[in-house]
């Protein structure tokens, strides 16, 4: 069966090209997909280029290899089903996991999780990018009362807003520089919304703690001086939930003074440092995560749909990544709609 699939043949450059989808084999299943939807930190490092993006393997060279794959979270519906699946059946609406942006894909049983009726499929293949910030929030191991902090607002930031709201954070503190995306964290649950390069922010952020500075911290953007600032902003004993790549080691930071002496806890949150089959306390696996997530969705407790800016037909994937390699504000929720 042909399937279009978007690829980066180049640096800077996507296409939509034309591959076979492979049969199931045992344990598989095929999903028609209907949404994609773009994670742009992972797809902009993959689509410029950099070769630091696979945090698994030793880094073995300075040189990108292309054509690369992109996108890794989808939903839609099982059209067909391999030998010894159990799972699932045909007509099954499901949200995708590790797959990437296409028309079809075949993958394994366990990367794919039951999609409710309630819930859209754009909502849907937001939910397992929505995993990683619920993995993050769930490692500041936050109390309710207990004041919190976002420090970059693109869609991971975004989504730990509203799960910090939902955990019972008072106030939830929204950090970007781009004052649309502050605008977008006050709609989707912040109480506050900082730029981190006003003067005298620091104290801006702990006086909005009442002087004592923040509780639980959520780092989404990877970088050094956004990190340092953050340390600047923490209360006593407090913790850090490490959730955005850290793909550039450059990282210079008093840990004396700033992570020493004040007791604050630095916690890796990478999406895959979580159990592949028991959840525990602050560390539950994909399928407990997405299954907290579609059920806040269903209660009205969070609505995905706020944070969908734009959607398009996959044929225009090459104008559209190509903003993405160079606008400085991409938008946030950024869909591939399949059946276009």
């Amino acid at each position: 069966m042909k399937t279009r699939q978007i690829l980066f043949i180049a640096p800077n450059k996507a296409e939509l090209v034309y591959n076979e989808c492979k049969e199931p084999g045992p344990g598989e299943v095929t999903v028609k997909l209907y949404n994609t939807t773009i994670s742009a930190g992972t797809e902009r490092a993959r689509l410029i280029g950099d070769v630091n993006i696979d945090c698994s393997r030793p880094r073995t060279s300075d040189t990108p290899v292309f054509p690369r794959t992109c996108g890794y979270a989808g939903a839609g519906v099982v059209i067909k089903t391999g030998p010894n699946v159990r799972r699932f059946k045909e007509g099954d609406r499901v949200i995708t996991r590790w797959g990437f942006h296409a028309d079809y894909i075949t993958l394994s049983e366990d990367k794919a999780f039951p999609l409710p009726d309630e819930v859209s499929y754009a909502e849907g293949s937001m939910s397992f990018i929505a995993s990683f910030s619920m993995a993050g929030v769930r490692k500041t191991d936050i109390q309710i009362g207990q004041s919190a902090m976002v420090m970059g607002l693109g869609i991971l930031g975004l989504f730990s807003v509203m799960f910090l709201r939902n955990a019972g954070a008072v106030p939830v503190i929204a950090v970007d520089p781009i004052k649309e995306r502050r605008e977008l964290a006050l709609a989707v649950g912040a109480d506050y919304a900082v730029d981190p390069f006003e003067e005298g922010f620091a104290s801006k952020v702990k006086a909005l703690c009442g002087g004592k500075g923040v509780n639980a911290a959520v780092e989404v953007t990877g970088n050094g001086k956004a990190l340092d600032s953050l340390l600047d902003c923490m209360a006593k004993f407090g913790k850090v939930s490490l959730l955005g790549c850290t793909r550039d080691s450059d990282f210079t930071i008093d840990y004396y003074r700033k992570v020493h002496f004040p007791g604050i806890s630095l916690v890796g949150a990478h999406t895959n440092a979580r159990p592949a089959h028991e959840s525990s306390h602050g560390l539950f696996t994909y399928d407990d995560d997405l299954n907290s997530i579609l059920k806040l969705i269903c209660g009205k407790r969070i609505d995905f749909s706020k944070l969908i800016s734009e959607t398009h037909s996959p044929t225009e994937a090459p104008e559209v990544f190509t903003r993405l390699a160079f606008e400085k504000n991409f938008p946030i929720g950024v869909q591939f709609d399949w059946t276009l």
